[in-house]
């Protein structure tokens, strides 16, 4: 039976996460927590809303998650300057050092999870499942905008 490309990158996906959580065990951070955290990084000072919009949870979600990592000394919310009922997203510096400390670990399993292809195979992967992304993230945005 030949698995469909969904199936795959689903599957996948699924894996990395859990040994991903495994090997992060130690630090308390889950993989979402993770994603959430590298997305902030890029976007230090984005809004709640937005921020759910890009890594696609829920709003409240995302405040569950927000909170957490709040309680954890990871994340500060900041009045909005141009709106008092909004809050703003940032790093606390203990988040920026237990990203150092965990990247080392997400660099193991991804270096695990490309053995055996050569360093253009590699690249040709990522290469391809970027293209697919682009693809349905295009389809994604048509639906929506229509």
């Amino acid at each position: 039976m030949t698995e469909t490309i969904g199936f795959l990158l689903n599957d996948t996906a699924r894996l990395f996460r859990r040994a991903f959580n495994a090997r992060a065990k130690e630090s308390g951070i889950t993989a979402l927590q993770w994603r959430l955290i590298t997305y902030l990084k890029r976007h230090e000072g984005i809004r709640q809303g937005p921020l759910a919009e890009l890594i696609e949870v829920e709003p409240i979600t995302l405040s569950r998650m927000v909170d957490r990592l709040v309680e954890a000394g990871l994340v500060e919310r900041r009045a909005d300057p141009a709106d008092r009922r909004a809050w703003q997203l940032y790093l606390t510096p203990r988040a920026g050092k237990l990203l150092g400390g965990i990247r080392p670990a997400a660099e193991a399993l991804t270096a695990e999870a490309l053995e055996g292809l050569n360093a253009a195979e590699a690249e040709q992967l990522i290469d391809l499942v970027e293209r697919v992304r682009a693809n349905l993230s295009r389809r994604i945005c048509q639906k929506e905008a229509a």
